[in-house]
């Protein structure tokens, strides 16, 4: 079992790339893309062509060798895809607005690829958000048609790769937590999807201004793989409404309705 993180925060806390902004926008207000998460997503059926499925491809930069460690790989990857969410780019006007809204009206779908060296050069050119977190990074991509994915993109690999667990030690006092059930064994791009589904419905769940502070730390969270104890807390968490959960449709690894992933705003 691989340590990682456990003398202090810094490595923890996410930050994302240049084209991340946070500030009002003369197209849309920060509030007026909350309002999006707020409102929750559309349940469409998936369309019967699957070239027509709508899903935001989130990749995972995994070298080879010395791989970062796997909890820092998933804060980056919920980091990434609550902050694309967030975006101005996705706001009214802006040049991502029609294909986002056309997801969160749809199925909410993610598809994690694995990326190492020129592969993750060449992610970057593909419209999205990075995050780092430690030595991790990940980049959530502008949600489309999966029979439209750029070419650079469509050749990497989805399944066949996984990282160790790790024992990254306590979470980050007073940031959002994000535990997930280790019993159902995800592999790491499954889990990727699973944190990434829980911090969006986290931001919609929190008012406008606690959003906007977990947006001015760079939406900086925790993942933690919970043991029984911390599962059951979690979950009383979930009845009593300080938490949200993720339930999975079944389509990959899990059976349909797993509870995968509770998030809750701080331990």
């Amino acid at each position: 079992m691989t340590h990682c993180g456990e003398t202090g925060t810094a490595e923890e806390t996410g930050t994302a790339d240049a084209g991340f902004e946070l500030e009002i926008s003369s197209t849309s207000t920060f509030a007026e893309r909350h309002a999006v998460l707020a409102e929750g997503y559309g349940g469409r059926e998936d369309p019967p062509d699957p070239a027509d499925v709508l899903a935001m491809p989130v990749i995972l930069h995994i070298p080879k060798t010395d791989p970062p460690c796997r909890s820092e790989i998933l804060q980056a990857a919920a980091s990434a895809a609550v902050a694309l969410c967030l975006d101005e780019r996705v706001g009214a006007g802006g040049e991502w607005e029609e294909p986002f809204l056309a997801w969160t009206h749809a199925r909410i779908r993610k598809v994690s690829r694995r990326a190492r060296g020129v592969q993750w050069t060449a992610a970057q050119e593909v419209p999205g958000v990075t995050v780092s977190v430690g030595s991790a990074q990940a980049r959530a991509l502008v949600p489309g048609r999966v029979g439209d994915l750029d070419p650079r993109i469509k050749k990497l690999q989805i399944g066949g790769t996984d990282v160790d667990h790790d024992n990254p030690g306590p979470a980050i006092p007073g940031m959002p937590v994000l535990w997930i059930d280790r019993s159902l064994e995800m592999t790491v791009g499954k889990a990727a999807a699973q944190v990434g589904h829980a911090s969006m419905l986290l931001a919609g769940a929190m008012t406008v201004d606690e959003c906007a502070s977990w947006a001015a730390d760079g939406f900086a969270c925790s993942v933690r793989e919970a043991d029984s104890l911390q599962w059951s807390n979690a979950l009383d968490r979930v009845r009593n409404g300080s938490a949200v959960a993720v339930r999975d449709a079944g389509f990959t690894e899990v059976a349909p309705g797993s509870m995968t992933v509770i998030a809750v705003t701080r331990v």
